[in-house]
């Protein structure tokens, strides 16, 4: 991962790139997240977990629990709401 795209590898081994929106760190489950999105203007965006002492980006995780949808939900829409602000 650089600072601005994430390159997503499928399981058939096609890769994809992506643009990163926002990563962050949860206290309340020590994780790791990125939120990435098409390039270009789509709303839709994607969320994973990841480890970030990997020095290539790591593997994806898959989100596990409503709990992780909700905190991840939270800091989006806050960062979508100061990104509107400025």
């Amino acid at each position: 991962m650089d600072d601005k795209t994430l390159r997503v590898v499928d399981e058939q081994g096609n890769e994809k790139d992506f643009e990163i929106v926002l990563t962050f760190k949860s206290d309340q489950t020590g994780k790791s997240y990125v939120v990435y999105k098409e390039p270009g203007d789509s709303d839709e965006v994607f969320a994973a977990s990841y480890d970030e002492k990997e020095t290539d980006g790591g593997d994806l995780k898959p989100i596990e629990t409503d709990e992780e949808f909700d905190i991840i939900e939270e800091v989006l829409n806050t960062f979508l709401e100061e990104e509107d602000e400025s």
